[in-house]
């Protein structure tokens, strides 16, 4: 397996660090060299979360630089706009539409900007835009949108559906892997139609 870079984004309280414990565990358990960034942002304050996974033969740091993320993962529309110039032109682009008002919009400051998937798809040919948070409400819990985005990025990826859900099991707490268990299966058959 080539490297691959993939960037974690959302609003704090969303899940991305589990969403990257995942995937580094996902890496490690397919013999994969994996580097793991901490979260940078305000994620106790809902403000924007990015996490670096980089994956592969050998790899020497998480970081991630413009134009070099082979798959954004992003759980807001909005963070997905933020983020984009990290995507390289032919990178996967998995948003989910959701609408979360940052804190400027909420008072008033700022205006959500429009029609925000509509214009990465103009630039970018490989972008998924994801029901996740109506998906995760079907399967019991809005809580598990991170887990149905997984899913969606799993059934694009080279790696069994079994190691993804080996991983989820191993990282959520117990009262909670059914859930996300389900919300995982749920994301990746959603991806199978696409």
């Amino acid at each position: 397996m080539n490297n691959k870079s993939i960037m974690i984004v959302g609003v704090g309280g969303q899940g991305t660090l589990l969403t990257s414990r995942i995937l580094g565990d996902v890496a490690l358990n397919t013999g994969l060299d994996v580097k793991v960034s901490e979260v940078h942002g305000m994620s106790q304050r809902g403000g924007s979360v990015v996490t670096y996974v980089k994956m592969g033969e050998k790899v020497y740091s998480p970081v991630i630089e413009k134009n070099e993320a082979d798959i954004i993962l992003c759980f807001e529309k909005l963070e997905a706009l933020r983020w984009i110039d990290y995507a390289k032109k032919d990178g996967k682009i998995i948003i989910n539409n959701q609408r979360i008002d940052p804190m400027p919009v909420i008072i008033g400051k700022a205006k959500y900007p429009e029609d925000i998937i509509e214009k990465i798809k103009a630039d970018y040919a490989n972008v998924i835009d994801v029901p996740a948070l109506d998906i995760a409400k079907e399967c019991g819990n809005i809580k598990a949108v991170n887990v149905v985005m997984i899913g969606v990025m799993a059934r694009h990826s080279e790696i069994p559906k079994e190691v993804w859900i080996d991983a989820i099991e191993k990282m959520v707490k117990p009262q909670f892997v059914e859930i996300n268990v389900k919300a995982f299966i749920a994301g990746y058959d959603y991806a199978a139609g696409l």
